[in-house]
Parts: structure tokens; C-alpha cells; sequence
């Protein structure tokens, strides 16, 4: 009898798990085809839809906080962007796959609007790393803000694996939007406060 009650245990933990894993990919891998399919569309057009990026303190340059992820200037840009994405995407799941899209939303909103205020009069800043940076906050500061086993070791092993990319919240190259990475960062932090 308790044989019995220990495998259907199993067999429910291991269907758990399973249906977890498929929504795990099924939402990064739609996040990440649908940012592909419009580099694609965006190359076969010459870069015609990088207007639709942040631009700075412009009303229309306000779009850009909802399609900017999704457009890259060049494959090198696109790539740099996929790896950290999928892997910090996927460790906001392990964290709690509930909070991955109001996590995403907060970092798209923060790096959004940090990037529209304070970015160069004329740039404009596309790309996915405002989100990453986003993901990024939100693990580091969810061991803080939670304190449990499971948010600590999460927060420790995002510092030991990705924590160098903080780096990239300073100003560098005139290319490379730290405001937008900034302020991702902010909103993943904010993010875990609000969820904790």
C-alpha cells in the first residue's frame, strides 16, 4: 500500500516537472523565435524597422519600451544578447515561473523609459539587454529581499556565473546603451521587491 502511494507520488512529481519544462521552453523559445524572426524581417528590409527603437525623449521614441528587445542591429548583437538571455530567462523560471513575465515587463519598462530619458539626443537603442540586465537584478536581489535557501543560492550562483555583467551598467561605448542596461537592472530590482 505504501509502495503504491510512493509511486503515484513520483509519477505526479515527474509529470509536474515535465509540464513545468514545457512551459519553461515553449515561453523562452517563442520569446526568442519571435526576436529572431524580426531580425530576419528587419535585415530583409534593410534595418527600415530600427526606427521603432527608443528614441530619446521623442513621443513616437516611447514604442520603442514595448519593440526594442526584439530588434538587433547585426548578428553579433543578436547572439550576444540570446545566450545570457535564455540562461537568466530560465533561471527566473527556477525562481518562480509566475513572475518571469511581470519580471520581463518590469525590465522592459525600466530600461525603456531610463533609456528614453536619458539616452543621446538623436540615438536610438534597440536590443534585448535592457531584459537580460532585468533578469539579472531580479536574481541578484532575490536572495536579499526573500532570504530563503532556494532565492540565496539562486542569487549565488547568478553573482558567480553571470555577476561580471554588471559591468555593463556603467557607461562605455557610445554603441552600447548602459542607460537601457541601467535601468533594466533597476527594474529587475524593483521586480523583487515587489514579489518577495
Amino acid at each position: 500500500m505504501a509502495s503504491s502511494s510512493i509511486t503515484r507520488s513520483a509519477a505526479r512529481t515527474t509529470r509536474q516537472v515535465t509540464r513545468s519544462l514545457k512551459t519553461q521552453v515553449t515561453t523562452l523559445g517563442s520569446l526568442l523565435g519571435a526576436t529572431w524572426l524580426v531580425f530576419v524581417a528587419n535585415t530583409a528590409v534593410g534595418g527600415a524597422l530600427t526606427r521603432f527603437g527608443i528614441v530619446p525623449r521623442s513621443l513616437d521614441g516611447l514604442r520603442g519600451i514595448v519593440f526594442a528587445p526584439f530588434l538587433h542591429g547585426n548578428l553579433q548583437h543578436l547572439i550576444a544578447n540570446t545566450v545570457p538571455f535564455v540562461a537568466l530567462g530560465w533561471m527566473v523560471m527556477l525562481r518562480d515561473q509566475r513572475r518571469f513575465l511581470p519580471v520581463t515587463l518590469y525590465a522592459m519598462l525600466g530600461a525603456g523609459l531610463l533609456a528614453w530619458t536619458l539616452g543621446a539626443p538623436g540615438s536610438v537603442h534597440i536590443g534585448a539587454s535592457g531584459v537580460v540586465f532585468g533578469y539579472l537584478g531580479y536574481l541578484l536581489a532575490t536572495g536579499i529581499y526573500t532570504r530563503s535557501a532556494k532565492s540565496i543560492v539562486l542569487s549565488l550562483a547568478t553573482a558567480v556565473l553571470w555577476g561580471g555583467l554588471v559591468l555593463g551598467i556603467a557607461p562605455q561605448s557610445a554603441t552600447i546603451s548602459w542607460q537601457a542596461h541601467l535601468g533594466g537592472f533597476l527594474g529587475g530590482i524593483l521586480a523583487a521587491r515587489r514579489y518577495r
